[in-house]
């Protein structure tokens, strides 16, 4: 999220910049020569140092490790066990998801034994097992 903050502001400032170059060029045909030359050098060196900060931004990364992936985004003020504790969250989801999995397998077994258990102890007309409805018979039985 902060890295599009910073995306934005930096579009908003470029923005700004290509705007307030718009109208500083517009008055620069009055501008005796010297005047303008003195100009157009000023805005050369203020491009260059702006690509110079750009590259420090990009070098500074590669020189701390490599990629964003590997230094989770930025560093947030995160020590090793602030990163332990984001992660502990997403463990303990995927625990409860194959836990409650396994109870669900467990009473779906345990529900067709009790079928079962039903069929074979009760003494039943044969007349029963065809019956479509049977089946329904036993669980509302219960």
């Amino acid at each position: 999220m902060t890295n599009a903050l910073h995306i934005k502001t930096s579009a908003l400032q470029d923005r700004q910049g290509f705007k307030l170059a718009s109208y500083l060029s517009l008055g620069t045909s009055e501008l005796p020569h010297d005047i303008s030359e003195r100009l157009r050098v000023a805005r050369a060196h203020a491009l260059s140092q702006r690509k110079v900060a750009k590259l420090g931004a990009a070098q500074s990364v590669t020189a701390s490790g490599g990629s964003v992936a590997l230094t989770w985004g930025h560093d947030e003020g995160l020590s090793l066990w602030g990163r332990i504790g984001s992660i502990v969250p997403l463990i303990a989801l995927v625990v409860g998801l194959l836990l409650i999995n396994s109870m669900q397998d467990d009473n779906r077994a345990r529900e067709l034994a009790e079928v079962d258990v039903a069929l074979l102890t009760d003494v039943l007309p044969p007349a029963a097992f065809v019956d479509p409805g049977f089946i329904q018979f036993l669980k509302t039985e219960r």
